[in-house]
């Protein structure tokens, strides 16, 4: 069977707002992120995972900031356009590992929400996909509570 790795890493940084999008669920936040789309950041580092997997470049690529037609666009469906090239290539997922690192908000109760969504926006069961929390120890600009960044790794299977 063939596999392919790939590693996905997104930031944003927190401007006005009542909630952050945060692998396609809404969390009611004192501030939100600063984004041309939604600023999903779990689901961009997840989908530059998945096209670097496939060496396809990254989300900025395929959905540049400079086009009006993503100005705030939902990143689940942004995220669904480039499962479906994974699919066209012949691969399905293997398994995700997503580290969200921010002092705030806190997101140990909305993991299982999370992993469910990506899970669901993938068509993989939730046991292939994991979502962790961390704080920087408020070290860096996550934790001075400026920003939420996201490390995300897939595994991509030949569905040969």
């Amino acid at each position: 069977m063939a596999i392919r790795i790939g590693q996905g890493v997104d930031v944003h940084a927190f401007t006005e707002g009542d909630h952050v999008m945060l692998g396609g669920v809404r969390i009611d936040h004192e501030r939100g992120l600063k984004a041309h789309s939604d600023g999903d950041v779990v689901l961009h580092a997840l989908a530059d995972a998945l096209l670097g997997a496939l060496a396809l470049g990254d989300i900025g690529q395929h959905f540049p900031d400079t086009d009006a037609r993503y100005a705030g666009a939902d990143s689940a469906r942004l995220l669904e356009q480039v499962q479906a090239l994974v699919r066209e290539r012949g691969y399905r997922l293997g398994n995700a590992d997503i580290t969200v690192i921010c002092q705030a908000p806190r997101l140990a109760p909305h993991v299982p929400a999370m992993r469910a969504r990506v899970a669901a926006l993938l068509g993989a069961d939730d046991a292939q996909v994991s979502v962790k929390a961390t704080t920087s120890e408020r070290l860096g600009f996550t934790g001075r509570e400026e920003g939420i960044a996201v490390t995300a790794v897939v595994l991509l299977e030949s569905c040969d």
